[in-house]
């Protein structure tokens, strides 16, 4: 049977001390307590089973302890990694998270965003739907009355404080150059959708590469479609059919080139020996399949947690202002990670 949970005010009288100091000290706002008050406050918190009224501390503090987490496709192994990162970074500030998941729909993107704003959370992180990059199609956020940082997207919204990138022209840069150092000449490369500056900036990370060394690139040697292992498939099948003569793949995601790889089976195309396959996000499948993947790792679990840091600093802030020029961005970098299938 559950013991029945004390007050704050119970607390107080048996340990003979305010009201004012016991609400300190459980907020951990306690720097002018000693420590033997303070010891002795929460060895009656703990053996009384004391639970905090969240409900009331918030009328009070105006704050839920609450962040909302907006990303785009958790099917994706890309995105649980960075849920991950901001839940822990969450967990050690004390807040909550509400984790919401778009399947890439912008209606559904907007429909929780604002079911996160009615339920007072105190911020949210989130990653776009790849289709929302239109200024007409961010103004929802406009609306919103919590800070927000944005992850792995470069947009100009007035209320974001932060926002937490790769730098994904210099890391497709590094991969394209990669490939060519180990004698591929004929590059192809399928990506996803490229209405995300991330996906734009990878996209010219490999035309510039190309051009950098001495090499032309053919429109006809780029598949743009989505980030699913489908995609891979029925973008190497289209260029298989379409008879581009080329020597190596360079995919937008690990999916993409997992899904290559797999059609490359079909038309008993051997994998590094016949055709070099490239990835990119490093997810835990890339390493375990079979020839295992060549890919550039990114930091997706630092860019959660950074992007909570981020959210958690602005929230702690008692006058934000929000504006473009004090948003803050981290950009890390990406990590060239050499297997089997180069």
């Amino acid at each position: 049977m559950l013991k029945k949970s004390v007050t704050i005010k119970e607390i107080a009288k048996e340990a003979q001390v305010s009201i004012a100091t016991v609400s300190m000290i459980l907020n951990n706002k306690d720097k002018n307590i000693s420590e033997s008050t303070r010891n002795k406050v929460l060895k009656i918190a703990k053996e009384k089973n004391y639970i905090p009224n969240t409900m009331a501390r918030s009328l009070i503090t105006k704050q839920t302890g609450i962040i909302g987490l907006v990303i785009p496709d958790i099917t994706n192994p890309f995105f649980p990694e960075i849920a991950r990162g901001v839940e822990d970074k969450a967990s050690e500030e004390r807040y909550s998270i509400i984790i919401c998941n778009t399947d890439d729909n912008l209606q559904k993107e907007d429909q929780y965003i604002q079911i996160l704003t009615e339920k007072m959370v105190d911020g949210i992180v989130i990653t776009h739907s790849a289709d929302r990059y239109q200024e007409d199609s961010i103004r929802i956020l406009d609306g919103c009355r919590v800070p927000i940082v944005l992850i792995d997207r470069d947009y100009s919204i007035p209320n974001v404080i932060g926002k937490v990138l790769v730098d994904n022209f210099k890391a497709s840069y590094e991969a394209v150059n990669y490939l060519l150092n180990k004698g591929y000449r004929k590059i192809a490369y399928i990506t996803g959708s490229l209405n995300t500056k991330t996906a734009r900036d990878r996209l010219e990370g490999y035309k510039e590469a190309l051009l950098t060394r001495g090499f032309s690139y053919d429109e006809r040697y780029i598949k743009v479609g989505e980030y699913k292992i489908q995609w891979g498939i029925d973008a190497t099948k289209k260029l298989v059919s379409e008879d581009v003569l080329f020597d190596a793949i360079f995919c937008g995601n690990d999916l993409i080139a997992i899904g290559s790889m797999k059609a490359l089976k079909k038309f008993r195309l051997k994998v590094p020996q016949d055709i070099g396959i490239m990835g990119f996000d490093d997810i835990y499948m890339a390493s375990v399949i079979e020839p295992s993947l060549t890919t550039m790792k990114q930091p997706n679990y630092e860019m959660g947690y950074y992007a909570a840091e981020l959210l958690i600093e602005g929230i702690k802030k008692e006058s934000l202002s929000i504006n473009e020029k004090n948003t803050k961005k981290i950009i890390l970098d990406s990590k060239l990670i050499v297997r089997e299938s180069s």
